[in-house]
């Protein structure tokens, strides 16, 4: 009698015992989940779970249900899917466990036993959009790995540590940099996230070096990384302005992803600035792109107004900051999520998605405009696509190849670098914007016009070169402009082609305020005559008086020490004559040309570029006589051969415009006198 009456209340302390220490999880679970520390609050909603006796079915359901969402939202599908199963198993009144235990078979390329549940949740929900799109993937999938694209994807082990490796984004002139989020051990500080179980992400960068070879990630040493998530980043079309997702910590409220700018001076990243996107303070804003025109901020967020959790919006950058927020709407944003957007420099739009039928998890889609303004997209499919989550792109020129992240393949849900390449036909042109004997131009822009309707504003790199798209059998024009210089203007068009082809354009600007040398004009021996090579070099010069006609020029002849002064001034002025009217029997007019003879008077002054060519000499030196006499008389002969030239300078920039007093004059008369 007294042993029964013992083993009663046992078996009640134990159980009194056990309900307390599960309460007891299930409170510090609850915390954790309200200020989104998911992998704490999973910890400890299975805890809470195992210490629940199991006669308790519907406590158990309810906790195992509440770790399932908490692994769902880290990524780790299998455990996952053993909670969601559990807690269907205690019998859950709640049917959007189907759902989400569907979602993590799909992602765990289970695709049979994920349809039946996706069937099994659409009972409940007939009309439910992802679940109908996620049921279709599941039909889709196995046909689209049987039939793979021509997409080749590699893993790149170089870019990957021990921990998760995502978002790649290159930059550089030539792309010579990758820049990438990482929560590898050697981040700055040393707090485990309770969000993701690992360290708080950093950007690290990786480089090519002289052989073309990409260097190791490392951790960028500047006032860019903290000690909270940093990551996501992109850059403007000049690569000089860094977008970037951070996300601060506050023990007591959820943390809300925030988008910061950083500028780069020399080799170094300035400290991130925060960028109001919009007043609400209670939306998440990341995973900032930056359109290949520089007009648009494309973003991620789940702010109201949206379609579904997380969508892409976009806000236009202009000269006094930012516009309004507008969503992209349907068919790129779905009631599920909407993320990593990049863009391809064509302009195409490539984004990651778990609301479109799919592969499982995030798949990535490519989404165009057509003419009338319509988004259409398309799933990338089998191999850019897998049963895991897909995303992040970022592409190496104007070439269909890159790299990008995904978590296939890893149990422990971290993503990993990888690369990518599909091979298309792509015509391009490089151009190059730069001084008329001098360097190059890294605040250039070139316009580009095409009789297809194409009209576009080229940011140039800071080696004055572009690279851009084109098409074949359309006329291309190209206008090359820098502040300070005179316009040059080049034209273009190509046939239908099997091959890859890159065509080079050259844009050598004239400076407004200097002397520019008019190359290869050459006169007969003692005379001002022109001979038949100066042709070339005198056409070009009318090509581009033609092409800045509010442009007039003093045209000057030089030349050497040698002959008697007064002899070498007359010889000069009448060659600065000989070439102006050659350019006004060529449709110039002549109140837009001034010759002019200085003889000797002005010896020739040597710029940086030159002393490449000529090693002997040494910037800013002045090629006077006593300068030339001290040296030997090959350099002599070199020097002599310099002054010998025809130059020209801009005098006025207001040629039809202004009058000779200064006043703009009505636009008939302007171009009636243009006619004359």
């Amino acid at each position: 009698m007294k042993n029964d009456i013992l083993h009663i209340l046992l078996t009640l302390a134990c159980i009194l015992w056990t309900s307390c220490g599960a309460d007891k999880y299930l409170k510090k679970a609850d915390q954790f989940y309200a200020v989104g520390e998911y992998f704490d609050a999973a910890t400890q909603y299975r805890k809470a779970y195992m210490h629940t006796p199991v006669k308790e079915r519907s406590k158990r359901a309810e906790r195992s249900l509440k770790a399932a969402e908490c692994y769902r939202r880290i990524n780790y599908t299998a455990r996952a899917i053993g909670s969601y199963t559990n807690a269907i198993r205690y019998g859950t009144n709640d049917s959007t466990a189907y759902f989400y235990l569907a979602q993590m078979q799909h992602k765990n390329g289970a695709y049979k036993a994920a349809a039946d549940n996706y069937s099994k949740f659409l009972e409940f929900e007939p009309n439910h959009v992802l679940a109908r799109n996620g049921l279709k993937g599941c039909h889709m999938a196995p046909m689209w790995k049987e039939s793979p694209t021509s997409y080749t994807v590699k893993k790149h082990p170089l870019f990957n540590g021990r921990r998760s490796d995502f978002s790649p984004m290159l930059n550089g002139d030539q792309n010579e940099q990758l820049y990438l989020t990482t929560t590898r051990p050697q981040v700055t500080g040393d707090e485990i996230s309770g969000i993701t179980g690992t360290k708080n992400s950093d950007i690290f960068v990786a480089q090519k070096d002289e052989n073309g070879k990409w260097t190791q990630p490392v951790k960028i040493e500047s006032e860019l990384n903290s000690i909270y998530d940093e990551g996501v980043c992109c850059f403007s079309p000049d690569g000089k302005t860094m977008y970037l997702t951070r996300c601060l910590s506050d023990p007591d409220y959820p943390r809300y992803a925030q988008i910061f700018t950083s500028e780069r001076s020399d080799a170094t990243w300035s400290n991130p600035q925060y960028l109001e996107i919009t007043r609400d303070t209670l939306s998440s804003y990341a995973h900032p792109a930056v359109s290949p025109d520089g007009k648009w901020l494309y973003f991620v967020s789940d702010m109201p107004g949206g379609i579904g959790g997380l969508d892409i919006w976009r806000i236009q950058i202009t000269d006094h900051g930012l516009g309004g927020a507008e969503n992209l709407g349907e068919p790129i944003n779905t009631p599920g999520d909407e993320m990593f957007p990049t863009f391809r420099p064509n302009g195409d739009l490539y984004f990651s998605s778990n609301g479109h039928p799919g592969m499982g998890g995030l798949d990535l889609f490519c989404a165009h405009l057509d003419s009338t303004e319509v988004w259409h997209i398309e799933n990338l499919k089998y191999p850019m696509n897998s049963q895991g989550d897909d995303f992040g792109m970022t592409f190496e020129g104007l070439y269909n190849k890159g790299y990008f992240s995904s978590n296939r393949g890893d149990a422990r849900g971290w993503d990993h670098i990888l690369s990518f390449e599909k091979p298309d036909i792509i015509q391009t042109v490089k151009g190059w914007v730069y001084e008329q004997d001098g360097y190059e131009l890294p605040d250039g822009l070139v316009y580009m016009i095409g009789s297809d309707g194409t009209n576009l504003k080229l940011s140039v790199r800071s080696d004055g070169s572009f690279v851009q798209e084109i098409q074949p059998n359309v006329d291309y024009i190209f206008l090359g402009t820098c502040k300070g210089f005179l316009n040059h203007k080049e034209q273009l068009r190509i046939d239908t082609s099997s091959v890859s082809k890159e065509y080079v354009l050259q844009f050598p600007l004239a400076s407004i305020t200097a002397p520019v040398l008019v190359d290869n004009v050459f006169y007969e021996f003692d005379k001002a005559d022109l001979t038949p090579e100066s042709t070339k070099s005198l056409d070009q010069l009318i090509e581009l008086l033609n092409e800045n006609p509010n442009v007039t020029i003093e045209l000057s002849a030089h030349c050497d020490y040698r002959g008697k002064d007064e002899y070498n001034l007359g010889l000069s002025q009448r060659r600065a004559e000989s070439v102006v009217n050659y350019l006004i029997t060529h449709g110039i007019k002549s109140d837009r040309l001034n010759p002019v003879g200085y003889g000797e008077e002005r010896p020739k002054i040597i710029r940086k570029k030159l002393t490449e060519k000529y090693t002997f000499l040494h910037e800013n030196d002045t090629l006077t006589e006593a300068f030339i006499l001290k040296l030997p008389e090959e350099q002599q002969e070199i020097c002599n051969a310099l002054n010998r030239r025809t130059e020209f300078k801009v005098l006025r920039t207001t040629y039809g415009i202004l009058d000779e007093q200064g006043h703009l004059l009505p636009k008939s008369q302007a171009i009636e006198e243009r006619k004359e």
